[in-house]
């Protein structure tokens, strides 16, 4: 539920600053690694955003894949989960480099 609190102010803020009236859609960047439950979101999105400028808004989710770099073999390689060994090596000095970010990255608004 904070989460799409967290949304819902963002999209308040940027309506209060470029004076936009409804908000047709939010599209948001949702890493592999970030630990959100994506239909969860979805739900308290809309439960959030009942009576505001949102009201009805599409909620949009482009999915982030996960990356990291192996210090073992000083690679950058694909992390499907945390705490995963490397591909590579097989080594877990894994460090997450992309994939754990959460951001708006654009609406759509009347």
């Amino acid at each position: 539920m904070s989460l799409a609190e967290g949304v819902l102010q963002i999209v308040e803020e940027a309506a209060r600053e470029q004076g936009f009236a409804r908000v047709r859609a939010v599209r948001l960047e949702i890493g592999q690694l970030s630990s959100v439950e994506v239909e969860a979101l979805r739900f308290c999105f809309d439960a959030v955003t009942r009576a505001t400028l949102a009201e009805g808004a599409r909620l949009e989710i482009d999915t982030v894949p996960g990356a990291g770099w192996c210090m073992m073999c000083s690679a950058s390689v694909p992390l499907p989960a945390l705490y995963e060994a490397c591909p590579r090596c097989g080594g877990y000095q894994v460090q997450p480099t992309a994939g754990t970010e959460m951001r708006v990255k654009d609406l759509e608004v009347d």
